[in-house]
């Protein structure tokens, strides 16, 4: 990103050379982007972030298709969600699947929901709430067999995980470059060639028409180095995370009375992610205690921090109100070590003691 940074940028529209260059820079990027996730170069639509790229993908089917119904999982992101209900309010109606208490989708039920007017399905490869796996092979393959354009959240998921567009029959794909451990600023839509697409952003034709401005192309670009990172190490990464993830959530299990884990076990959980329930406590406490000894955790997703409403992740899995008010998450990432999930499963206890003592008063 440094010469793009300190020497200047090109537009990536102009002929001069610094354009050439910059449009170099660009369409390497959508390579590696591309390679990332087994999809072709000329599928990506690069986005200023995960959300835009969701939206672009929803409401850009919608404005194209024949039908106005749409299928979506009831933990999708935020930005999935608000999408879908803006549709509701236009006339559009939209089947909400149920989850189990792991929070996986059921196939039977999804079969059931797709209609001769579904428009677009999308259910998401990973929950960043709960950590589940969603089985997106199989219900790509039940949406290819019943001619549904597949929509995929794949923030969680790529760059931890394989994902490959073909591989799951993925119609549209949404990546975030900072969940790559790349800037922000910069995210993309993977489309299938044949997925019928309309622009929500107008303006000079950027993007193939998909999506109009100047690109961001610092961030572009480092999102760029950050998938081929992710692809190269992804596997190792997996396997060094998985015994971790699972040393800090049998541990928090043991030592900490009436906890409850959130999501799915083993191999149906993202290798990086620990999530639970503390009744008996409120998790703003919590995470301000461990912010002050150097843990930074997280309760539902971030994305709902302003809004101040229960994550309606937790109420799909059926927890309660108690349970979801003390909703804990820990993401483990390249820097992590055993020394500090071990500084955790000490502090945490502890912790969790003096705020229920506190309650109890």
């Amino acid at each position: 990103m440094r010469p793009f940074l300190e020497g200047g940028v090109g537009n990536p529209a102009a002929l001069h050379s610094h354009g050439l260059e910059a449009r170099a820079s660009l369409d390497g990027a959508r390579a590696k982007v591309a390679r990332l996730v087994g999809g072709s170069a000329g599928g990506v639509i690069f986005t200023a972030s995960a959300t835009e790229a969701s939206n672009l993908a929803i409401k850009g089917v919608a404005l194209r298709a024949r039908g106005r119904h749409v299928v979506a999982s009831s933990i999708e992101h935020i930005s999935v969600v608000h999408p879908c209900r803006d549709l509701e309010k236009q006339g559009w109606t939209v089947t909400w699947l149920p989850v189990d208490r792991d929070g996986v989708v059921d196939l039977d039920v999804l079969g059931r929901a797709l209609r001769e007017d579904t428009a677009l399905l999308s259910v998401m490869a990973a929950n960043g709430e709960v950590g589940t796996l969603q089985p997106v092979r199989e219900v790509g393959r039940l949406a290819r067999a019943r001619g549904v354009p597949f929509h995929v959240d794949g923030v969680g998921m790529v760059g931890r995980l394989p994902l490959a567009v073909d591989e799951c029959a993925i119609d549209l794909l949404t990546l975030s470059s900072n969940d790559l451990y790349g800037p922000p600023g910069a995210g993309a839509l993977w489309v299938r060639p044949d997925v019928a697409l309309a622009p929500i952003i107008l303006g000079g034709g950027q993007e193939g028409g998909y999506r109009s401005g100047t690109e961001n192309l610092p961030s572009i670009v480092g999102m760029g180095v950050a998938a081929d990172l992710a692809r190269n190490e992804r596997a190792a990464e997996a396997a060094r995370l998985t015994p971790l993830r699972d040393r800090l959530l049998d541990g928090l299990l043991e030592r900490i009375d009436g906890t409850r884990l959130t999501g799915a076990r083993g191999p149906r959980r993202l290798p990086h992610h620990a999530s639970l329930v503390v009744p008996g406590v409120k998790a703003d406490a919590v995470l301000l205690e461990l912010d002050l000894r150097g843990v930074a955790a997280s309760s539902g997703s971030a994305c709902n921090l302003t809004t101040g409403e229960p994550s309606h992740v937790l109420r799909a899995l059926g927890c309660s109100r108690e349970e979801y008010e003390g909703s804990l998450c820990f993401t483990l990432g390249r820097w992590t070590s055993a020394a500090e999930i071990d500084a955790l499963l000490d502090v945490l206890p502890g912790v969790i003691g003096r705020l229920r003592r506190l309650a109890a008063r």
